[in-house]
């Protein structure tokens, strides 16, 4: 997972192509949440230190191939622009003359910021003729989009075709450290804790990592599908019934490799999904569940998935113990963020839920590393080879 980085790349002088992950919230011309921006400060910041022009590229939300201005990237060049504490110059298309002007109106080592990507359909189609249409502006290239990195799109994949040299950003190497380095040789115990609404979306991730864990512990509405397997009553709760035979297949594996697999002991329960709903704690196999639904882990598996969660050395957590969103049903969620945050050990954290619950606790700034790609975590933790990783240059290595 050494991938070349931009610390490799000769930059003075050079026009450079920087895909990023501004896929931000935006409301009325409003962002909500600047993370990702900052996140991506580094590897722009260290490009025009050392003589780049920057040619900044993202995708905004899902506008189809067209354009719309709800999911315009103007705004972002503004928010950029505060952050960088310079001027930068916003392109009205990501190809053709409306670069050409703005990259003159930037001039040399000034910062571009294209339209949106997926404003043309070449995007996601990763069409030949639009990646080297992206590539004509720049000399090199550095993808720092690692939450986009799982989609072989023209931006993420194609245009790598079209320029000599390209590299990993920062924060993208940062990713590859942590999320790459993970499964290779973590110290020990290794501890997985799993949690959000299905077991179809972590099926590959729960497959490879009972290759690697120590103990796998799994909360949140993904629980149902293994209690209803084992016979118990699960009210209304989620249940995936298409992927029982699956989770036997899961429980016999774990006992095969000796792995600890833990699922709650108790639940909270609730007739309805609001925050004024009566609830309950319950033991998982108690039958007066009736129609009603398990909103949260109850204090019992709070208590024993910390104990586990203490004596780790590493640990992964994807996906929130319950309803968190509700403060009523938030509890066994933020418990176990603060479990995790002072566990002592090297600690990664994935998914959006998940780091928001991190920073709702308060202790987003004890996690070792908090991912900044909710799919591409998954699938890179799932064992799944990832297109916008694989055209990069390994380190060393040229590009073609």
């Amino acid at each position: 997972m050494t991938k070349k980085t931009i610390h490799e790349l000769d930059l003075k002088g050079r026009r450079l192509f920087v895909r990023v992950d501004f896929n931000v919230p935006i409301r009325e011309g409003v962002i909500g949440d600047d993370t990702r921006i900052r996140a991506a400060l580094p590897t722009l910041t260290y490009a025009l230190n050392r003589g780049a022009t920057l040619v900044v590229g993202s995708h905004l939300g899902r506008p189809n191939g067209a354009v719309n201005p709800e999911f315009s990237l103007r705004p972002v060049a503004d928010r950029l622009a505060e952050l960088l504490e310079r001027r930068v110059v916003f392109a009205e298309d990501c190809i053709g003359d409306a670069v050409t002007r703005a990259m003159r109106q930037a001039g040399a080592r000034g910062v571009v910021l294209l339209e949106n990507l997926r404003f043309h359909a070449g995007e996601e189609a990763n069409d030949r003729v639009f990646a080297a249409a992206l590539a004509a502006p720049a000399d090199c290239y550095v993808n720092d989009a690692f939450g986009a990195a799982h989609r072989a799109h023209a931006s993420t994949a194609g245009i790598v075709n079209h320029l000599p040299d390209a590299a990993a950003g920062l924060l993208m190497a940062r990713e590859l450290r942590y999320l790459g380095g993970l499964l290779q040789s973590p110290s020990r115990p290794f501890v997985a804790l799993l949690g959000g609404a299905k077991v179809s979306g972590k099926m590959e991730v729960i497959e490879n990592l009972l290759r690697h864990v120590d103990a796998l512990l799994i909360g949140g509405a993904m629980a149902y599908t293994f209690f209803k397997t084992q016979g118990l009553a699960v009210g209304r709760s989620l249940v995936e019934d298409t992927l029982m035979d699956a989770t036997r297949t899961i429980e016999r594996t774990a006992t095969e490799r000796g792995v600890r697999l833990e699922l709650p002991s108790d639940h909270v329960v609730a007739a309805r999904l609001e925050a004024d709903a009566a609830h309950d704690t319950l033991a998982v196999d108690d039958p007066t569940i009736g129609d009603r639904l398990g909103v949260d882990i109850g204090p019992e598996t709070v208590q024993r998935f910390a104990d586990i969660i203490g004596a780790a050395k590493t640990i992964v957590w994807n996906g929130p113990m319950g309803v968190f969103e509700i403060e009523a049903f938030a509890p066994g969620t933020m418990a176990i963020a603060k479990a995790v945050a002072n566990s002592g050990a090297q600690t990664i954290v994935g998914g959006g839920d998940s780091v928001a619950a991190v920073g709702r606790a308060g202790v987003a700034d004890q996690i070792t590393h908090i991912s900044t790609g909710g799919g591409a975590s998954l699938e890179l933790l799932g064992g799944r080879r990832l297109p916008g990783l694989d055209v990069l240059p390994d380190a060393g290595e040229g590009t073609n």
